[in-house]
């Protein structure tokens, strides 16, 4: 299927050129509006909501597509956009994808259809066409927690490896060797990170992990209940399970209570992700905390950067482990907080 970047080519404009021709903009020449046109005919391009997003008034609009509204992480990201958008004169129309890749692309085309200024997206996926031609297009856009590899878009993220290493020194000082993760989707970019990142943290300790130990999960509860139950039906289960995301931790949690086995007595338990629930689980469930609430205010920042002509930038947050007593701690130590103050952002260009 042809884009506009490929009428663009044929026609020997710019995108904004074709952008204008396909909006009935008074300011194009008439040889290119006759080039571009007979470039869509010959190349049988159908203009849609990503060409008519492309324009220069404003509805002081932002679209918000995140992967799973029932997430408390996705909640609190969308708390933070909405609450930052306002106070910059913007408003804010959000779409829940749920995980998955076509409800995702109905929002993101619905969104560009009502004409919003600028979008936000947390990718369930990186092969979407429409994301791709959004892009391509020049729509004003951010990647928020994940991102799309080689799509020139700003990506607004947090940075979890120092965090999953101090998980697992921690996990190490506490006698465990056998650790297991249930992971992510494949197909998300945040997936990917997570297990690279326990792996390469238990190399350095000389561990292992094992393929049995790996297990696939989807960021929903039941996938982690189901992983879980894999797990301890094992010949030698794992000592710890590492859920890589916060859903998928209370999945593995009703797993392990369904068995009448214990936390952290009978196996360890710890998350990707903290929620307030974790310190509110029997016991407190150790996680790797992401400062949600500003990743939410950046990348508004970013995105209303990018709307109204300044360069935008990402941004690299960096996780923090919180420990409290579902691997076995003492339950003598204090407790840290539930939700650390982020350190400041770390700005960087998109390459």
């Amino acid at each position: 299927m042809a884009s506009i970047k490929d009428v663009a080519a044929e026609a020997g404009v710019s995108v904004a050129t074709v952008s204008r021709v396909l909006n009935d903009h008074p300011s194009v020449s008439e040889d290119a509006r006759t080039r571009v046109l007979a470039a869509v005919e010959a190349l049988g391009y159908r203009p849609n909501a990503v060409a008519r997003s492309l324009r220069t008034d404003q509805t002081r609009t932002l679209g918000l597509v995140i992967s799973d509204v029932m997430n408390p992480y996705f909640t609190e990201l969308a708390r933070s956009v909405e609450e930052e958008a306002r106070a910059l004169g913007y408003s804010v129309i959000i779409g829940n994808a749920d995980e998955r890749p076509d409800l995702q692309d109905h929002h993101v085309r619905t969104l560009l259809d009502r004409r919003i200024d600028g979008l936000l997206v947390s990718p369930t996926d990186g092969g979407s066409p429409l994301m791709l031609d959004a892009a391509r297009a020049g729509t004003p856009m951010v990647f928020v927690d994940r991102w799309i590899p080689g799509v020139d878009v700003p990506v607004v993220r947090s940075d979890g490896r120092d965090a999953v290493r101090d998980l697992v020194a921690h996990l190490h000082a506490l006698g465990h060797r056998r650790l297991a993760i249930i992971a992510g989707p494949a197909a998300t970019t945040t997936g990917r990170e997570r297990v690279e990142a326990f792996r390469e943290a238990l190399q350095a300790y000389g561990l292992e992990l094992p393929d049995a130990y790996i297990g696939q999960g989807d960021f929903q509860a039941e996938s982690g209940r189901r992983v879980t139950e894999g797990f301890l039906d094992l010949p030698e289960p794992p000592e710890v399970v590492f859920a890589a995301d916060n859903l998928m931790a209370l999945g593995a949690l009703d797993a392990v209570r369904a068995r009448g086995l214990r936390v952290p007595e009978d196996i360890a338990l710890a998350a990707f992700d903290d929620i307030p629930w974790f310190v509110h689980t029997d016991p407190p469930i150790t996680a790797v905390a992401q400062p949600t609430g500003e990743l939410g205010r950046a990348a508004v920042r970013a995105l209303v950067d990018r709307i109204e002509g300044r360069p935008p930038q990402s941004v690299t947050l960096p996780a923090r482990l919180v420990v409290r007593r579902s691997c076995g701690e003492n339950p003598a130590s204090p407790e840290p907080s539930a939700s650390p103050e982020p350190a400041p952002a770390q700005n960087r260009s998109q390459s």
